[in-house]
């Protein structure tokens, strides 16, 4: 049978001329075959082909097998205990230790040189199992031992596992160990805004599934055609049914929430938007309005909002850009640049200005590492480099914070904080706090926080927000929608342990009328 990229056998592989080509800067000489190496490949029960003792190190080549390769007719030259030589290539290898004699032709009983084995059906075409009987039909069989990985299953020195061979690089599975590579933890990255990720990556636990996270759900059976029937009679005649609007808004999800606009355009060829907005007033108003927005819309409209007019509300920007994920941010710059016909880089770059405005682009990109995977060399490295830059020198190379906090993933920032801590005996924000000043340090501080611990962030966040004489609806109302359906237990856990009281009492206390109705919705209870 002929194999698409191989030439055609008959009864085995054709003669070739001194087996592989002259290559120049080959292998050089060895005297007796391959050199010994320490350790080996280690015994494998069933391994591949059978040998006795695995392979040993071996002064002289590979021991005889039993049963080892068939007799080839037309295929190789005969040899005596080896391959013949090559130039430029292998050196002979004497017979003693080399390879055994092979058995005659025809000892196969399926005919000369290699018996037909049904490569159409082998996940390794063109292997042959050692001294297996032909097999009616021509297909070799199945049976394995354990660690063989053959057929379709992963072996030693493939791309699944790392390399059992340590003098060479493993390919596939990693650089070679215990050889300092570029970039590997051995050696510094060469490159400042990825972490050298290499051969001693050592997996993260998985974050232990508590389940959903947030405090509402999707309604069972919701219909959004017969929602906004409740919204229309809610909001026709005199006076409006507030409590009807807070009871069904309060109770869908964000994606059962949206179509709502479609549907009652589509059944009453009105803007429900502008309806709300005819009926509604103040914080209830902008509350209802921010729950019928997407995610991104919502973040999107945010932004905007915190970059217009005479003042920015910088802590909004870090808030947003900090704590959404790479593809979250791209979905908010498309968005922004359709709405508002420029990108939100160059909002944030007319904006803003220094290593503050470099910050907010750099976490604009929505190019940070996501890896799971920490590499404690790695972030034993940045930790000293974040030092470096700030505690153990004059000044400030805020250069390097920037490329450190903005592109290493979450997973390796946590470690590296830890190693900060293990190292200089003091929190990395502290850090911050001495090392910079204004808009730059509640920035830097306010990405380390929200990577630290994100539920912590914005239970910080909300109770700064009710803190003192006057309430900031803008930032309550932003993080009670994003958060409700990604991780408001976790932020009410938090802060009861934090501030010593629950927040759905803070909230209560502080706000009122159906605005707070709404917002004890989006809570969901009291801890």
């Amino acid at each position: 049978m002929s194999y698409p990229g191989y030439p055609p056998q008959a009864g085995g592989y054709p003669p070739q001329a001194g087996g592989y080509p002259p290559q120049a800067g080959g292998y050089p000489p060895q005297a007796g075959g391959y050199p010994p190496q320490a350790g080996g490949y280690p015994p494998q029960a069933g391994g591949y082909p059978p040998q006795a003792g695995g392979y040993p190190p071996q002064a002289g080549g590979y021991p005889p097998q039993a049963g080892g390769y068939p007799p080839q007719a037309g295929g190789y030259p005969s040899q005596a205990g080896g391959y013949p030589p090559q130039a430029g290539g292998y050196p002979p290898q004497p017979g003693a230790g080399g390879y055994p004699a092979m058995p005659p032709a025809g000892s196969w009983g399926g005919g000369a040189g290699f018996p037909t084995i049904g490569v159409d059906n082998l996940s390794n075409p063109g292997f042959n199992a050692g001294n297996l009987p032909a097999m009616p039909g021509g297909q070799m069989p199945q049976t394995q031992g354990p660690g063989m990985g053959y057929p379709g299953q992963p072996m030693p020195g493939y791309p699944q596992a790392p390399s059992p061979n340590p003098s060479m690089p493993g390919y596939g599975g990693g650089p070679a160990p215990n050889q300092p590579m570029p970039g590997y933890p051995q050696a510094p990255s060469p490159n400042p805004s990825m972490p050298g990720y290499g051969g001693g990556a050592i997996p993260v636990a998985p974050a232990i599934n508590r389940g959903f996270r947030g405090s509402i759900k999707d309604y069972p059976g919701a219909d959004p055609l017969r929602d906004v029937e409740v919204l229309r009679k809610a909001m026709k005649g005199f006076g409006t049914d507030e409590q009807a609007i807070i009871d069904l808004l309060g109770s869908r999800s964000n994606r059962q929430r949206v179509p709502m606009l479609m549907a009652f355009k589509t059944s009453y060829g009105k803007d429900l938007v502008k309806d709300l907005k005819s009926e509604l007033s103040g914080n209830f108003e902008k509350l209802v309005l921010a729950m019928l927005k997407t995610p991104a819309q919502l973040d999107a409209y945010e932004l905007k909002e915190a970059i217009k007019g005479a003042g920015t509300d910088e802590a909004c920007l870090i808030e947003i850009l900090s704590s959404r994920s790479n593809a979250e941010i791209k979905e908010i710059n498309q968005i922004y640049k359709t709405e508002n016909k420029k990108s939100l880089e160059d909002a944030i770059s007319g904006d803003t200005s220094g290593h503050f405005r470099r910050l907010l682009i750099s976490l604009a990109q929505g190019n940070r590492d996501e890896r799971e995977t920490v590499d404690i060399s790695v972030a034993k490295q940045d930790a000293q480099a974040l030092y470096a830059a700030g505690e153990s020198k004059v000044g400030t190379d805020e250069s390097k914070f920037n490329a450190i906090l903005c592109s290493r993933s979450k997973a390796h920032l946590r470690a590296v904080f830890h190693e900060y801590q293990q190292m200089c005996g003091r929190d990395l924000e502290k850090s911050i706090d001495r090392e910079m000043s204004g808009d730059l340090e509640s920035g830097m501080v306010a990405v380390v926080k929200c990577i630290k611990n994100t539920p912590a962030y914005f239970a910080e966040r909300l109770y700064k927000s009710m803190k003192g004489a006057g309430t900031k609806d803008k930032t309550l109302i932003r993080i009670m929608v994003t958060r409700s359906e990604v991780d408001m237990l976790d932020i009410r856990q938090e802060y009861a342990k934090n501030y010593g009281k629950s927040l759905y009492t803070d909230i209560s206390g502080d706000t009122s009328g159906d605005y707070k109705k709404l917002l004890l919705k989006l809570c969901g209870g009291s801890d």
